[in-house]
């Protein structure tokens, strides 16, 4: 028997992309971050499983970024409450996890000497890292030893929010986090929903989201990530002054800018301006 998930064509899921057979799934792993996109990617989710009577095979996973040397959130207030109340509502265990080697991913930068960049996002590598041991432990749960394990890892990926995100398929194989124990499949459920669509659903379903999307945010990843918009970064910086702060020092501690086009410190400056 193949420990690889057989993917379901696109008429067969009345979808525009192929989706992997849930029912072939032994475990499927929500990477939730609390943001609307891993939201509606999420009760995507859970839609399809319960019309293949699998939803008790989910689990919902939040990735921590944890706490800066001031004690601020990496991440926005209340979204690790808000991943959980999503997980809740749906009646889905909810597990936390973040990296074992840093307090946060402002730690990371601090020892590495420079911001993540679009062509240096280690930060992603460190959330890459923490899903994958994560699958680890379910795989070990699941105690399956005459196949590989076969696990569905569920993100909220939109490929309006970059180039190389809509040259992506809807489902994948990860061959780096397969093994001989296991079989991963990476499924973007929501790749080519446009944000109209995901705020639609949001709303149709009443779905809990965030209320920094309701302060200005476009986007729900770190507070001031460098991927951000210039409109995202000012509005951040303008609603969590004092992290914005923490951000200038460490620019001038390291020599090192927020973002080669971009230091913190002007993005503190557009602030003010717009206040």
């Amino acid at each position: 028997m193949s420990g690889q998930l057989e993917l379901v064509t696109a008429d067969e899921a009345h979808a525009p992309d192929p989706v992997p057979d849930l029912t072939s799934a032994d475990r499927i792993v929500i990477s939730n971050s609390g943001g609307k996109d891993s939201e509606v990617a999420l009760d995507e989710t859970v839609r399809l499983a319960d019309r293949a009577g699998v939803r008790d095979r989910i689990v919902v996973l939040h990735i921590d970024l944890g706490r800066t040397p001031r004690g601020h959130t990496v991440e926005w207030p209340g979204t690790l409450e808000v991943a959980r109340q999503q997980a809740e509502y749906y009646g889905l265990p909810f597990e936390v996890r973040s990296p074992a080697r840093w307090p946060s991913l402002l730690h990371r930068i601090k020892a590495r000497g420079q911001f993540p960049s679009l062509f240096t996002r280690f930060c992603t590598s460190e959330k890459r890292g923490v899903s994958r041991k994560f699958i680890t432990e379910q795989v070990a749960h699941l105690d399956i030893s005459w196949r590989p394990a076969r696990i569905v890892l569920v993100m909220g990926l939109r490929a309006e929010e970059s180039r190389f995100r809509a040259g992506k398929p809807s489902a994948e194989i990860d061959q780096r986090a397969s093994s001989g124990r296991r079989t991963v499949t990476l499924w973007y459920p929501v790749l080519r929903w446009s944000t109209e669509q995901v705020w639609e659903r949001i709303h149709e379903r009443n779905l809990p989201y965030h209320w920094a999307y309701d302060a200005g945010m476009s986007r729900l990843s770190c507070s001031l990530c460098v991927l951000a918009s210039i409109p995202d970064l000012t509005c951040a910086a303008t609603l969590r002054p004092e992290l914005a702060e923490e951000y200038a020092d460490l620019e001038k501690e390291m020599g090192a800018p927020f973002r080669r086009d971009l230091p913190m410190a002007e993005i503190i400056r557009r602030a003010g301006d717009a206040a």
